[in-house]
């Protein structure tokens, strides 16, 4: 089990999850009352330091949801995989990485009672459809621009309401999510930004994802309720 930490900077938390032989950081932002907490993760370059999963976290944050920011490879392995693109595309070793994270935050005092989403782009997308089939506590899952195909056989498993959002102007993308869709047997819906190509670049085109990936989760992260107060 990982042993979280975290140090408050500008509103964030720096969080570090200490695995045995590696070990995992990210930036966590909790609005005061949250009752959501949103982890997202990116195929290469750094989960926490992508711009687009940055705009997305502060549209959420600023919609009362927390947000945990994630890097799925160490600072050694990220630069092996800026030169190679290897590391990027090892959907088990990305999947077993944020399972850990998923795990440790089920023993987390803090974030154990929020109701838990999970925003994946690029290959990641994959990484947190096929971490959804093995942790119950994963109530919605949101892809942008994903590789979900790479989940493979994992999609028929897969039971968290799954929202897929990718550019119109993204063919090669496009089709991957409608293969998805037919092997999905979820609550489910592929969402075609108009006008948009694979980063998101054109004009209000971060901004449709962002509001997308929030109403999804505002309707299918479910809060838990209050304990009845015990009546002698």
């Amino acid at each position: 089990m990982a042993s979280p930490a975290g140090v408050t900077v500008s509103g964030l938390q720096y969080r570090k999850f200490n695995f045995s032989g590696f070990e995992l950081a990210g930036d966590l932002r909790l609005p005061p009352g949250t009752e959501r907490l949103v982890i997202l993760v990116h195929g290469s370059g750094g989960g926490h330091s992508n711009p687009r999963n940055h705009y997305i976290a502060e549209y959420l944050a600023r919609h009362g949801m927390g947000t945990l920011m994630l890097d799925l490879l160490t600072r050694t392995e990220q630069r092996w995989d800026n030169l190679t693109g290897v590391l990027r595309f090892d959907i088990s070793l990305l999947a077993d990485r944020l399972t850990r994270v998923i795990e440790a935050i089920a023993h987390d005092a803090e974030l154990r009672p929020l109701a838990l989403g999970l925003f994946g782009a690029s290959t990641a997308a994959a990484a947190v459809l096929v971490a959804a089939t093995r942790a119950a506590t994963v109530q919605a899952v949101v892809s942008r621009g994903g590789r979900t195909d790479l989940a493979a056989q994992a999609l028929r498993r897969v039971r968290a309401p799954t929202l897929q959002v990718v550019g119109a102007q993204d063919p090669v993308i496009l089709h991957v999510n409608e293969q998805t869709c037919r092997a999905l047997h979820c609550t489910q819906h592929l969402e075609v930004v108009k006008g948009a190509t694979h980063l998101f670049k054109e004009p209000g085109a971060l901004a449709d994802v962002a509001r997308l990936t929030g109403n999804w989760f505002e309707k299918y992260l479910h809060p838990n309720p209050c304990p009845p107060l015990h009546r002698p």
